[in-house]
């Protein structure tokens, strides 16, 4: 059975602040595919549902320069996909401001700079680590009483809502790995062009305590055999722990920096 995670080299370093204008931002790369990921904080008013909770918006978008097959104008379908894992991440009381009067939005755009195989893996390893770098801004009453961004209504000098600038705990980080298989192989991490001519595509999301998260098969004419399954969920979990010291040390560089 060939297993090709071994022999490639690990992912880079995600490279965490790359967007400057962004309040979390991330670059990542597997192979040759390249997602930037950048979130955008908003002051918005819960809904009458969750008044203790704020909210996440995700959007993915291929431009037709990642990839000779993206044509202009076809929606991107990644970002339901990637959204669905982030549910035991983020508590969204965390994103609470004022109960039932204020509370953030947190708008993730992920932007597929390059598309060769893996695109998922790459899209969610960038979220995470713009989450990872995400700093929620300080926010202070304006004269209507309204809860606002200190920094761009030029009220650094009012009393903040919340205290300083703090970043959101995660929990559960999902990490994901790609495998093709054919036959009795197992190809990890696949080009565009291996996935294109495989028999079965099978992604495996876990946390960062190695548990299943979920497990995506699409249709197809070959099965996936428990023990094959079984063989990508302990690749990801090989993958899980060199992620994870991957993230740790692209945060640890950031705040030496």
């Amino acid at each position: 059975m060939l297993v090709r995670l071994e022999e490639q080299e690990k992912p880079p370093l995600p490279l965490v602040r790359a967007v400057a204008s962004a309040n979390g931002s991330a670059l990542a790369k597997i192979g040759s595919t390249t997602m930037l990921a950048a979130i955008k904080m908003e002051v918005m008013t819960p809904s009458l549902e969750t008044p203790d909770e704020g909210c996440i918006a995700i959007d993915f978008h291929m431009p037709p320069i990642c990839s000779p097959i993206v044509r202009p104008g076809r929606p991107a379908e990644g970002a339901p996909v990637v959204a669905k894992q982030f549910s035991g991440m983020i508590n969204l009381k965390e994103l609470s401001l004022v109960s039932g009067k204020a509370a953030w939005m947190a708008y993730l755009d992920i932007y597929c700079l390059d598309a060769d195989g893996a695109l998922f893996d790459t899209a969610l390893l960038s979220a995470v680590a713009a989450f990872s770098h995400l700093e929620i801004p300080v926010v202070s009453l304006n004269d209507d009483g309204k809860i606002v961004l200190s920094e761009e209504q030029g009220l650094s000098d009012r009393e903040p809502v919340n205290k300083e600038k703090r970043k959101i705990n995660l929990s559960s980080i999902p990490f994901s790995l790609t495998c093709v298989l054919h036959k009795n192989y197992i190809l990890a991490d696949p080009t565009a062009e291996e996935e294109s001519i495989m028999d079965t595509i099978v992604t495996v999301v876990l946390d960062s305590s190695s548990q299943l998260v979920s497990l995506h098969k699409p249709g197809g004419t070959v099965l996936a055999y428990t023990s094959a399954i079984q063989d990508c969920i302990a690749l990801t979990r090989q993958r899980v722990k060199e992620l994870q010291k991957i993230l740790e040390e692209a945060i640890s560089g950031m705040e030496v920096d």
